[in-house]
């Protein structure tokens, strides 16, 4: 029997943001199994922890979609740093505020945020520097979001490929309209994922309108249905490479930008994603995520 523990990340209320299935010890649990048991879960990911290969480490998490395993994510970071935080104990060692995961996509740091002392979330630094992949034709970015093209803005950047871990084609809409008429069209995405691949990655949008002052505050939704999510309430890795991305195209050569991100409206699951950029000597330095969690279930796998 193995035990698992399943939380909603980035909100503070139970059944909002994005659900997460977590094992905290999957040692017993052979390779073969991790896909299988990623796929009964059927939420855009599920982590497994394991022993770190360094032991001045916290753990080395595995991350999987209902499809495929990925390199790293983000609401995957923040709700298992606070599911092994809550537990206290992780393999036989006190757990810390501190936390250093082992990942395909790199070291992730985390720290865990308190409220009056209790645990109520997580903050982590991306684990790999902002790069832009490539730009994408702006009609094929409308046809995978069934949209006509002049619902996307280009007054600041068109359409392209931008990641720090894990790649997503970002596009800025015109409105709030837009936004909620979106809808993914699998046939349109195979065809821009054989065009835009990036290694095993599998091609996902994420799509936004700016609701304050500047990019300060943002409305957006992802899709990658080629991973068998069509849609995610909840995306910190992608929150992460578009506050990345604006901020390296704002003129200032060093600022801390405060991005919050607002998204899962359109599905009835609202999320809240913060993310605050260091930009120094004209560079994106530094991308922080963090975000809230909230405890749901909790059970054994009979295998």
């Amino acid at each position: 029997m193995i035990d698992y523990v399943t939380v909603d990340v980035f909100t503070d209320t139970r059944f909002g943001g994005n659900p997460l299935a977590v094992i905290p010890d999957a040692r017993a649990i052979d390779d073969a199994l991790l896909q299988k048991i990623a796929t009964e879960f059927n939420y855009s990911e599920t982590t497994f922890v394991f022993p770190s290969d360094d032991p001045a480490h916290t753990a080395r998490v595995r991350i999987f979609t209902p499809t495929d395993e990925i390199p790293f994510a983000g609401h995957p970071n923040v709700g298992t740093a606070y599911v092994l935080g809550r537990r206290g104990t992780i393999f036989g060692k006190p757990t810390s505020d501190h936390m250093v995961f082992e990942e395909k996509a790199g070291l992730v740091h985390l720290d865990l945020l308190r409220d009056g002392g209790v645990i109520v979330g997580t903050g982590f630094v991306a684990p790999q520097p902002l790069t832009m992949q490539g730009e994408i034709d702006r009609d094929m970015m409308a046809a995978c979001i069934s949209l006509a093209p002049d619902a996307i803005v280009t007054s600041t950047h068109g359409p392209r490929m931008v990641s720090v871990g894990l790649p997503f084609a970002v596009a800025e809409l015109a409105s709030l309209d837009a936004l909620a008429s979106a809808q993914p069209n699998a046939v349109v995405f195979e065809q821009a994922e054989r065009k835009h691949r990036s290694r095993d990655d599998r091609f996902s949008t994420f799509i936004y309108v700016r609701t304050g002052d500047g990019f300060d505050h943002l409305r957006a939704r992802m899709f990658a249905p080629l991973d068998n999510v069509s849609e995610d309430p909840a995306t910190g890795s992608a929150s992460g490479a578009l506050a990345a991305y604006l901020v390296s195209l704002d003129p200032r050569r060093d600022t801390v930008c405060g991005i919050t991100i607002e998204q899962g409206v359109e599905m009835g699951r609202r999320s809240l994603i913060e993310v605050e950029v260091r930009k120094r000597d004209g560079h994106v330095e530094s991308v922080r995520i963090s975000g809230r969690c909230v405890p749901v279930m909790q059970g054994r796998i009979d295998l």
